[in-house]
């Protein structure tokens, strides 16, 4: 038996056909288009997906045990409805039902797309084997996604689990959401980014010296990798905006694991990328400050293995 997972973001849908092995063996997407289409259109265009896949691969749709949908904003799964999405125009949207409707596939399911996220990781991927982890997501934003007792936690109304919203410095820079200091406003590739672009006019103004300018020379742009690239050329500039970045994001995780104190906690995004130059100076930072250190088993911190397929094999494997 196969099983289908969607990934709706908001330039793409991304699908994939996933065997009970979860390997995709088939895979496609097509544009979002949001501002163009209704709800139902979009769900047509995922239904029409589903078909693909199944063309794709040389299988039936009756093969198909279950769909699932991995959506940005607060999804109701157990009524299979996103409530609603701030970057796509859906409201109360019943997805479930329609993509059940137009597949014949009876076993159809929805979920945030951080959670579902979370949950491939927890089904197939760096916290495989485990009922208790967490992943984060350093990209535009910080994401995060929880799994406590070997299923996905997204509090009583469906919003819980958004980890980028706790504050860690009080009063401190503005965030999207409308509060200050929370931690997305440190932790994330455009918090990162930021800070790079302060340390360069520092530099600027003082007279001091960075590798930094012949990198954002060279690419034409200031990038979450330019702070990074500048300290593994030894650039004192560029090491301490990694540093601070680094410190930051090692508060807040240390914040998930004293109230979650999951067996792993995975870290995706983009900045993930950075593997052993993240991890070897976060997980003591974390590790010191953890509570019950050296008194419990400490969560092991590790890099992310599914990348950008986390949300379609998660969604897939939603309802099991």
């Amino acid at each position: 038996m196969y099983r289908i997972g969607i990934d709706l973001g908001g330039t793409n849908i991304a699908a994939g056909l996933v065997n009970e092995n979860y390997e995709i063996v088939a895979k496609s997407s097509v544009p979002t288009r949001a501002a163009e289409r209704t709800q139902e259109e979009i769900a047509a265009v995922m239904g029409e997906l589903c078909f693909t896949l199944c063309a794709q691969a040389g299988v039936k749709m009756e093969e198909v045990e279950a769909i699932g949908v991995a959506s940005p904003g607060i999804a109701d799964h157990d009524n299979g409805v996103v409530v609603y999405t701030n970057n796509l125009p859906l409201l109360d949207f019943p997805v479930c039902k329609l993509l059940s409707e137009m597949t014949g596939v009876a076993s159809v399911h929805v979920e945030n797309d951080a959670n579902a996220a979370a949950w491939g990781e927890a089904v197939a991927g760096a916290a495989k084997g485990t009922k208790n982890s967490v992943m984060i997501t350093l990209g535009t934003g910080v994401g995060g996604g929880i799994i406590i007792d070997g299923k996905v936690c997204s509090g009583f109304n469906y919003a819980g689990g958004e980890l980028g919203h706790i504050v860690i410095e009080k009063d401190g820079v503005p965030c999207t959401c409308g509060r200050r200091g929370c931690w997305e406003s440190y932790s994330s590739a455009t918090a990162l980014i930021r800070m790079t672009k302060e340390k360069i006019e520092e530099c600027h103004k003082t007279g001091r010296e960075t590798a930094m300018d012949a990198l954002v020379a060279a690419k034409g742009k200031v990038s979450g990798r330019t702070a990074f690239d500048g300290m593994r050329q030894g650039d004192a500039a560029a090491t301490e905006v990694v540093d601070k970045y680094i410190s930051y994001l090692a508060t807040g995780i240390t914040n998930i694991v004293n109230i979650f104190q999951p067996e792993v906690l995975s870290i995706g995004g983009g900045i993930s990328g950075e593997k052993e130059n993240l991890l070897k100076p976060l997980v003591p930072l974390v590790h010191v400050e953890q509570y019950g250190s050296n008194l419990v088993p400490s969560t092991r911190i590790v890099i992310a293995e599914l990348g950008n397929d986390a949300g379609i094999i998660g969604a897939a494997f939603l309802g099991i």
